[in-house]
């Protein structure tokens, strides 16, 4: 640490975000740069679970020992710096502009996101599976990585164990770009396609480099969205399970659907005046739509499809009664004050 020159940014308000490009709902975050402003690591990164899962000293540690060999690697001239974008500063996203900087509030990490986030949904270039569900889990491609050692596996699970990964590797790449820690790890797998079927993975396996390629599963980029508070994240305020291959036959539906039983309606729903669902009610249609080939989640085919704050209309069975119900979501403003 003693070789690095320490500065913590407590505001993003002149920061190039273009150049500080990161998952902005961190609690943590560092980049090992230097005075060209290359940066060679980024630590940090979390989970829906916890913002500390992936953060120990022992990982930092490894981390700065790896920023100081990257470093010596530029002086010598064997370091490839990425390529710079055009700035973009936070006074360029113009809602950002009008309701943080000009009353000269804090400009937040997490409020850069979100306002950028609104930005794309009313300019109708958001991508809401691209860009909504950022930062997949990497448990959902099977790998558990042992966290004091940096990148290296401690166990596999499911499409990570049948693309041959194994206990001991240590990842290196993901695609063509060179990874050290999980901050860099998350980043790159953040800009992975969520249409894609396969990831080229690099690892060192016991002093040797070989590449595998992992066969992404289904719904791999899907993450639970609560700690984000998005404002284009659509609150429905119920929770609900698929019906099994049996259930939809015997009720003539489609199998590839996502009809589903509802298990839990939130109090918030009668206090928002969302809807009047009740337990053991079965969704079997969103506005007339039974099927979503991205997604067989009927919540996650609400919040991929349909605008926060919009009202769609659900056909349920209640009984042995066919029902059409109003659903009206709820759109949040998580510390948007004055909005």
């Amino acid at each position: 640490m003693e070789q690095y020159v320490l500065l913590r940014i407590m505001s993003l308000t002149g920061v190039d975000l273009n150049l500080f490009q990161f998952d902005r709902h961190n609690a943590l975050y560092f980049f090992m740069m230097n005075a060209d402003e290359h940066i060679y690591i980024r630590y940090g990164g979390r989970d829906a679970a916890s913002a500390t899962t992936y953060l120990d000293f022992d990982s930092l540690e490894l981390a700065l020992a790896q920023g100081l060999e990257l470093h010596t690697r530029y002086q010598a001239g064997n370091f490839e710096p990425q390529e710079r974008q055009e700035p973009l500063y936070p006074k360029d996203i113009l809602t950002l502009k009008k309701s943080v900087i000009d009353n000269n509030r804090c400009v937040e990490c997490h409020l850069v996101d979100d306002y950028l986030i609104t930005e794309m949904e009313t300019a109708g270039t958001l991508d809401k599976l691209q860009d909504m569900y950022a930062s997949p889990d990497l448990h959902t491609l099977g790998i558990y990585l042992d966290i004091p050692r940096g990148l290296q596996i401690d166990r596999t699970e499911r499409a990570a164990t049948a693309a041959g990964l194994q206990r001991g590797d240590i990842i290196t790449h993901l695609g063509n770009h060179a990874v050290y820690t999980f901050g860099d790890l998350q980043f790159r797998l953040d800009r992975v396609h969520r249409r894609s079927t396969e990831l080229p993975i690099g690892i060192n396996r016991d002093g040797s480099a070989m590449t595998v390629v992992m066969a992404l599963p289904d719904q791999w980029w899907f993450t639970d969205l609560t700690h984000r508070y998005w404002s284009v994240d659509p609150l429905v305020f119920f929770n609900a399970e698929r019906l099994s291959t049996e259930e939809k036959q015997t009720l003539d539906l489609p199998v590839d659907g996502f009809a589903s039983r509802v298990i839990e309606v939130d109090i918030n729903a009668l206090l928002e005046g969302a809807h009047d669902l009740e337990e053991g009610d079965i969704i079997v249609a969103v506005d007339g739509v039974e099927q979503n080939i991205i997604t067989q989640d009927l919540v996650t085919h609400i919040k991929l499809m349909h605008t926060a704050g919009n009202t769609k209309t659900l056909t349920i069975l209640r009984g042995d009664e066919i029902q059409e119900m109003p659903l009206t979501s709820k759109r949040q403003r998580y510390r948007k004050r004055g909005n």
